[in-house]
């Protein structure tokens, strides 16, 4: 080991590693063991008291890499965390303690793939749906067992002395390798980010810039990996790459090259104030963002927000807003959602019933019913409320919202909704309607495809078609061009062409 002050690295650099690849943030991640959910979980396995003393340490099925909670950003470089120092943010924690949701320290792994910190949000990976599941284990000592079938549950087993055990399990949710959704950008093979900065360099000095290699770097690596070619373009040239960019490139093109070359929580950071800057208010972004994310992603933004803009979040959406638009935003953005995954088919029953007395059973509207319910409800669950109310009616609740409420708090609901019901759907009509009409509105076109494109892209531009029988290609194909044109092209996933 090398003296601290050496120089000399104890630990290989984070490129180097042979990492399983992170889906980013913005995914809808949740912690896979949330105690937060207001329905009674099923019964646990009955164990044997004389082996408590026993137990091994909980692991995570499905090869889950993350634990219950875990912050963004680096608490302070150490001697675990070799990469803290290169970490481009602060080093507090985003996730006010008074705030933070429980962290059950004896299940936190000592085996986790990833180094600590890399100046980079943590992966948020979708498409953990609640589930039961039987395991079987084999077991030594006194024959405790634990295991992971087909089912994704966890189990545990007890036998004597040597040998194999088997039991049943409750998995809040499964921890299954599935997605819900399919990317369009995925981290590059062997990945140099050295040689990217190098190449970058090249493509903008001297007289005229290489636009083409512009799209081939930036539009091709995830956003992990273009922060680590902007620490090293710093670190070899001693310029900055944004600035850079700003100074070669113009228009829509360096809008989204700079937006991809932030940090994803600063680009949504970014995008909420400009929503709410000067004159008037974007509603239709508060909407997007805060609708579609989970609890820890509204809480990393938050804490980001305050960082950056010297502002709490909340206290700028209620300045920006009014009556029941408002009062939805501050319950999306305290992000106290029930992420258990347990659902509770009489409790739907109930929920579903309780939306019928505050909507079209009474004259008028009991707006904090819906707003109660939508936004405190886990997605699960909600689906079963929704089944229960077109059960009851007839009819679906979002035609019920779109007759008892307007404006926007209705896109808000609705937004709530369709994210429950079909993700890729909404994000397709979002896409759709930044380029219908006369104009196209390339801040929305150019955030959704950024935002997405490491998620779920390819299942928007699948649903897109679907539901306006073009391909997404054509209706880009249509409304720009160019350089701008040829690097959507690249995130979305499809073949350059004139």
């Amino acid at each position: 080991m090398y003296p601290f002050g050496s120089g000399m690295p104890s630990h290989p650099h984070p490129s180097s590693t042979n990492e399983p690849p992170r889906a980013p943030f913005g995914a809808g991640w949740v912690p896979p063991m949330q105690q937060n959910s207001p329905y009674p979980p099923p019964p646990q396995p009955h164990a044997h008291p004389q082996h408590h003393h026993h137990q091994q340490q909980q692991q995570y099925p499905g090869g889950a890499p993350y634990p219950p909670m875990s912050a963004p950003y680096p608490a302070a470089p150490s001697h675990s965390s070799p990469y803290a120092t290169s970490s481009p943010y602060p080093s507090s924690n985003p996730y006010p303690s008074q705030f933070a949701p429980p962290v059950q320290h004896h299940q936190q792994p000592t085996n986790s793939p990833y180094p600590p910190d890399r100046g980079y949000t943590p992966a948020m990976t979708a498409g953990y749906d609640a589930g039961f599941g039987h395991g079987n284990g084999q077991g030594q000592g006194h024959g405790q067992g634990q295991g992971y079938g087909q089912g994704h549950g966890q189990g545990q087993g007890y036998g004597h002395g040597q040998g194999h055990g088997n039991g049943q399990g409750h998995a809040h949710r499964s921890l299954t390798a599935h997605r819900e959704g399919t990317p369009t950008v995925v981290a590059a093979q062997g990945f140099d980010p050295v040689k990217d900065a190098h190449d970058l360099r090249k493509a903008m000095k001297g007289f005229g810039t290489d636009e083409n290699a512009l799209i081939n770097i930036i539009c091709r690596r995830t956003n992990e990996q273009r922060q680590e070619i902007q620490r090293q373009y710093k670190t070899h040239f001693g310029k900055d790459l944004i600035e850079d960019i700003k100074s070669e490139t113009s228009g829509n093109f360096e809008k989204l090259l700079v937006g991809l070359l932030r940090p994803i929580v600063d680009y949504y950071c970014a995008e909420l104030n400009d929503a709410m800057a000067g004159l008037g208010t974007d509603e239709e972004v508060l909407i997007e963002i805060l609708c579609t994310l989970s609890n820890m992603e509204i809480y990393t933004i938050k804490n980001q927000y305050l960082r950056l803009y010297g502002a709490h979040l909340e206290s700028e959406l209620k300045s920006e807003t009014s009556g029941n638009f408002k009062r939805l935003l501050t319950s999306l953005c305290t992000a106290a959602r029930d992420e258990s995954g347990r659902v509770d088919p009489v409790a739907a029953k109930n929920d579903a019933r309780e939306l019928l007395k505050a909507g079209e059973l009474r004259v008028g509207t009991d707006e904090s019913m819906f707003n109660m319910i939508l936004c405190q409800r886990n997605y699960q669950q909600l689906k079963m409320i929704f089944q229960e109310y077109e059960g009851m009616t007839g009819h679906s609740l979002e035609k019920a919202i779109k007759k008892e409420f307007s404006g926007d708090v209705m896109e808000g609901l609705i937004a709530i909704y369709r994210c429950v019901t079909n993700k890729a759907d909404y994000f397709a009509s979002r896409l759709h309607k930044s380029m219908a009409g006369i104009g196209t509105n390339d801040t929305q076109l150019i955030r959704v495809i950024i935002t997405r494109c490491e998620i779920d892209m390819h299942d928007i531009k699948v649903a897109f078609e679907r539901l306006y029988g073009k391909s997404l290609k054509s209706w880009i194909k249509g409304d720009t061009s160019g350089h701008y044109k040829h690097a959507l092209y690249a995130l979305v996933g499809e073949q350059r062409s004139s």
